[in-house]
């Protein structure tokens, strides 16, 4: 069997740590369009997070899924527009 590579992470825009301007929480972030973000959590990241350690276990329309940050979700907005989160040009 041929495994198939994953290009996706070769158009040049990495995995960028950054913290929560709220609760310091380090994370991985990458930005492949202005609309898409992709981050990665870690065990330490997610047993910080102010918001996550808030939400319900099992409520809401997610179930156990925790939907968003709005906490990091403004900390990424400010890295992109202070250009410390880089965005491939996608056309716009």
């Amino acid at each position: 069997m041929t495994i198939r590579q994953d290009n996706r992470l070769l158009d040049g825009a990495p995995m960028l740590p950054l913290r929560c301007h709220q609760c310091g929480t380090r994370v991985q972030v990458r930005k492949s369009s202005w609309h898409q973000t992709s981050i990665q959590w870690d065990k330490e990241a997610v047993d910080a997070c102010l918001e996550r350690r808030a939400s319900t276990p099992g409520g809401g329309p997610n179930g156990d899924q925790f939907p968003a940050c709005e906490a990091l979700r403004q900390t990424i907005r400010q890295a992109v527009l202070d250009g410390a989160i880089p965005v491939p040009d996608d056309g716009l």
